[in-house]
């Protein structure tokens, strides 16, 4: 059998239809054989890849001729091994009905592809497409610097309109207070002073949410039991509601404390309340409620700074009138309000946002047209160990006014600003102080150097040469224990990422001058109690 199969493979006289044409060698037979079946299995793989190419890039434009070049090239193929077969078996009827569709395939092949010629040639080069992308970074450059100079125009006309009116405020009493005094009338100077005093309030309030947004305040982060926070407000929150809206509370929930500034977390519930107060004009129901996690990561994407761990949870839902999508898409946007002018000044959630981001934490709303809002936003938290059945502390006390705290020491006072400076020595005096003035931090650190021993560190951190916070440990690399206030109305990075050590505090202007006092004498008296119970120990 094997020399039947030897035979009939490589026995030359059995191929008379070839054996003319190819001289009966069998070795030049086999080069046809081969060389056929090879050309006939490349031309089969090429309307694979073609069958790939057009199932994923099916925006090409040259795809109907894919597919009949690929029928073109798969009957070149089988033409190729059809020759192999009429080696050994005269199929000449059916060579050539495979070759009269081949023909007609590439007539129909070569007029598609004469016809979408100028097309192809259409086509972007390599660098044609290179320059393209290269213009097109170049409307979105633009486009995005026409977004950002919007924004900016955006801020600076909300700033300008609300200075503005609290300068209007300033200099319209300045003017009666001058008039007045001039026409000896000085009983009627008190509600102008207040006027100012307001007015100063007011623009104290509008830096302070723009520094909340920009995530730039100087924060003071304590350990805060949202429970006793929160029912502390509770008659603050139902007074700014007004009648018509309920307040429901649903406290107890978390165990959590909250890690963050108190009075911003106060601010931030306060905007929350006015903002759910003007989404119901014809009552409703608010509810502030509490609640504790562990989120993953997973639960944190889009949260941006957040990580995963514990946190605590405000949820502040009103059943108002809510907020179409496109609304929602800008409500942490500075000065984007819906209210009419003079209403509102549009910071009141930007300033939620920036507090709660630059408290590492992150904030979620919700809301729909006729069916509320609620905004959750998630503070970093840890176990507290303080007794939750302990009354909770007021939120604020009232200054005396009428004199300024005593105090006795002497108090080294950095400050650039000659008018302020001028004015907090003043105060140091009054209270029985004796103040040692420095105009910028390298003449603070002068006198910090100099061998001058003092019971405290007044300074403002953005001083000139060196900040308030490089001075403060300088002199505190001196005396561990001096106590240090530092005062600021932009701290920039002088505050930020490091917490402050014990005894030194910040307080942000505009400060009162009660303020100023009050805290003069609380670290003064604290250092006095301290030394005195090192020395009786």
């Amino acid at each position: 059998m094997f020399n039947a199969l030897n035979q009939w493979l490589f026995d030359s006289s059995g191929l008379t239809a070839h054996g003319f044409c190819l001289l009966w060698e069998p070795w030049l037979i086999w080069i046809y054989a081969i060389s056929d079946s090879l050309i006939g299995l490349s031309y089969f793989t090429i309307p694979l890849a073609l069958a790939v190419i057009a199932k994923r890039r099916r925006d090409l434009v040259l795809r109907p001729l894919l597919w009949l070049f690929a029928a073109f090239i798969l009957l070149c193929g089988t033409t190729h091994w059809i020759d192999i077969l009429t080696l050994w078996v005269p199929a000449y009827g059916l060579e050539g009905l495979v070759k009269a569709v081949t023909a007609v395939v590439s007539v129909f092949t070569a007029i598609a592809l004469w016809q979408l010629l100028p097309k192809a040639l259409a086509l972007p080069s390599p660098a044609q497409y290179r320059e393209a992308n290269m213009a097109l970074l170049a409307s979105q450059e633009k486009l995005s610097q026409a977004q950002k100079m919007e924004a900016v125009g955006q801020l600076t006309g909300g700033i300008a309109h609300d200075f503005n009116n609290i300068l209007q405020a300033i200099t319209s009493s300045l003017s009666f207070v001058e008039k007045r005094i001039a026409e000896g009338r000085t009983q009627e100077v008190g509600r102008y002073l207040t006027a100012m005093r307001q007015a100063s309030g007011s623009a104290a309030a509008l830096t302070d949410r723009l520094l909340a947004f920009s995530r730039r305040q100087a924060l003071q982060p304590k350990e805060v039991e949202l429970d006793a926070l929160i029912r502390g407000m509770e008659e603050l929150i139902r007074r700014t509601l007004g009648p018509a809206i309920q307040l429901e509370l649903a406290l107890g929930e978390g165990r959590l404390s909250a890690v963050c500034d108190p009075n911003q977390l106060e601010s931030a519930l306060l905007n929350l309340a006015i903002n759910a107060r003007d989404a119901m004009p014809s009552g409703g129901v608010l509810t502030v409620a509490i609640y504790d996690h562990t989120l993953t990561a997973e639960d944190l994407k889009g949260g941006d700074e957040a990580k995963p761990g514990q946190y605590a949870e405000i949820r502040v839902s009103d059943t108002g009138h809510g907020m179409t999508p496109d609304i929602l898409s800008h409500v942490f946007e500075p000065f984007f309000t819906t209210k009419p002018i003079g209403a509102g000044t549009g910071l009141g959630l930007s300033q939620v946002y920036g507090f709660v981001k630059q408290s590492g934490g992150m904030v979620r709303l919700e809301s729909q047209p006729n069916m509320g809002t609620t905004v959750h936003f998630y503070l970093p938290a840890r176990e507290s160990c303080a007794d939750r059945t302990a009354k909770p502390p007021h939120l604020s006390r009232k200054m005396d006014v009428s004199a300024p705290r005593q105090a006795q020491g002497k108090i080294l006072l950095v400050e650039d600003q000659t008018s302020i400076r001028e004015q907090i020595a003043e105060l140091l005096k009054d209270m029985g102080c004796t103040p040692i003035e420095a105009a910028d931090g390298p003449s603070g650190l002068g006198i910090v150097q100099s061998g001058e021993t003092f019971d405290l560190l007044i300074t403002d951190v953005g001083l000139p040469g060196l900040n308030g916070r490089q001075l403060a440990e300088a002199a505190r690399s001196i005396n561990p224990d001096l106590p240090v206030l530092l005062i600021t109305g932009y701290a920039g990075e002088a505050l930020d990422s490091r917490p402050l050590p014990k005894g030194m505090l910040v307080l942000r202007k505009p400060f009162s001058l009660e303020a100023i006092a009050a805290q003069v004498h609380d670290l003064l008296e604290n250092t006095k109690l301290i030394s005195l119970t090192a020395r009786v120990s």
